[in-house]
């Protein structure tokens, strides 16, 4: 198949499959009599490995070292399971920060309404955001 019915396939722009190929993730496509990339079933599996990895969360470079490993004739399951859990450790951290982030955004708004913003002095800028708020 051509680039644009691979693009159409697994709903990509060109651009993409070509940057996927420069950076290592496709192999170079074979090219037929007019110049024309042409690419077989097995493209178009790896397109949606990639897609799908990178709905978990991967990175491009993270795709790489697995689609490497498989390349060297190597399973790279274990792999995957160590990106997944360290993935999974950093969603879990980011939950933590935003779970305090949530708490001291309800404070802030709490405190707002406790404020009189006709209190809040130049040099506080905002009173709801300073340090030490007068009355509160």
């Amino acid at each position: 198949m051509l680039i644009g019915e691979l693009a159409n396939a697994v709903g990509l722009p060109s651009q993409t499959i070509r940057f996927y190929e420069r950076k290592g993730l496709l192999p170079a496509p074979e090219r037929g009599a007019n110049g024309y990339r042409t690419y077989d079933k097995s493209t178009l599996a790896r397109l949606r490995f990639v897609q799908t990895a990178q709905a978990a969360g991967l990175t491009l470079a993270e795709i790489g070292t697995i689609i490497d490993l498989r390349d060297d004739g190597n399973v790279p399951c274990a792999h995957v399971v160590s990106l997944i859990d360290t993935k999974l450790a950093n969603v879990r951290a980011r939950i933590r920060d935003l779970a305090a982030l949530e708490t001291e955004l309800e404070g802030l708004i709490a405190r707002s309404r406790r404020l009189d913003p006709a209190d809040c002095s130049d040099a506080d800028i905002c009173h709801i955001l300073s340090a030490s708020p007068p009355n509160g």
